[in-house]
């Protein structure tokens, strides 16, 4: 019987090696990339909930240049559209409570008569003098003192924070409409001295200018809306007590809203290291006035300081570059009052 035609010496068995592709699977092998978002493939569930997101929108509404969506209602009626989202911006942040946590913090807070609505206490808690004494100052000024289980505490907290079985709930501050501030200071027949912050992001800058505000005849505080700290607990306390007596205004707009008080016969002096006047040679101290004061680090911004009226500048010797926020404010309003008292007769 003929032998079968083959290799010499291959292996007539079925089992070993196996011959290779000859490099036919490379390109298998290398993959397809990395993988899409769940958005982008077509097969997931939330690609569908993009386009049916995206067929809502271009039936409802539409994007405006800054990348706001606007409804029919606010495209049309123009102004009062924009009006109408700024208000309901400024009615969110307005609505933002806040939860201290911890041993130190709630007690210092008590301390210092932050606003509180009820402190909470872990179930099981170790009696601490720390503990003791936050129960006994919310007893005190008639807080409800709630016993709660601890996963309850991380649940208001946030699972990441270290409570130590101890949080106070603060409510959110009252801001008041910056045209509604004026109004009440014309209205008592006051010289308006006020001071707005623009970029101010530390909280205790802000408790430290709306301290300096009520020691040198301020009559209020604006915040915009956006990029700016707010009253927290922590301005609080900075302000040592002076924010139960210095209102604070929430702007939706800061460019506008100062706009709107020069139309009203106050002027508008920015407070900035480049400013082209010196604090000493400033000559609108005894005029109706909003102090305007830039970050630290990057100052007034473009539209704001378009809008001044002046810009001054602190003149500093020594090795010092730049002031903080609330020190600046501080020699700025210690000088406007300054002048305003001489200026009255004796």
């Amino acid at each position: 019987m003929a032998a079968k035609p083959g290799r010499p010496g291959a292996s007539k068995s079925k089992k070993g090696g196996r011959v290779g592709s000859g490099g036919n699977g490379k390109q298998a092998l290398e993959g397809k990339g990395p993988t899409p978002k769940a958005e982008d493939r077509p097969y997931h569930k939330a690609y569908k909930a993009k386009q049916a997101a995206g067929r809502r929108k271009a039936t409802t509404g539409a994007i405006s240049k800054r990348g706001e969506y606007l409804a029919p209602a606010a495209r049309t009626a123009g102004v009062a559209g924009a009006a109408a989202r700024n208000s309901q911006r400024v009615a969110k942040a307005a609505e933002a409570g806040e939860t201290l946590s911890g041993r130190n913090s709630v007690l210092e807070a008590l301390r210092a008569k932050v606003p509180a609505t009820a402190l909470f206490i872990a179930l099981r808690i170790e009696m601490d003098d720390r503990v003791k004494e936050a129960i006994t100052i919310a007893n005190k000024r008639g807080l409800a003192v709630n016993e709660v289980t601890r996963p309850e505490i991380d649940r208001m907290t946030g699972f990441d924070s270290v409570h130590q079985g101890i949080a106070l709930q603060v409510p959110p501050y009252r801001y008041q409409h910056p045209q509604e501030m004026l109004d009440g200071i014309l209205s008592k027949g006051q010289k308006p001295l006020l001071v707005a912050l623009d970029g101010i992001t530390d909280p205790r800058n802000l408790g430290a200018i709306i301290r300096s505000v009520a020691a040198f005849g301020g009559q209020g505080v604006i915040v915009p809306q956006r990029r700016s700290t707010g009253v927290t607990a922590s301005a609080w306390k900075t302000s040592a007590g002076a924010a139960a007596r210095v209102p604070v205004a929430l702007a939706a707009n800061l460019t506008n809203t100062l706009k709107e008080y020069k139309k009203r016969g106050l002027f508008v002096v920015g407070l900035d290291g480049g400013g082209d006047v010196s604090l000493p040679e400033f000559k609108l101290g005894t005029e109706p006035i909003v102090l305007v004061i830039g970050s630290e680090g990057k100052g007034l911004s473009r539209l704001v300081t378009e809008n001044c009226d002046v810009v001054l500048s602190i003149p500093i010797t020594g090795n010092t570059e730049s002031l903080n926020a609330g020190i600046a404010a501080s020699v700025a309003l210690y000088e406007v009052a300054r002048r305003r008292i001489a200026e009255q007769p004796n």
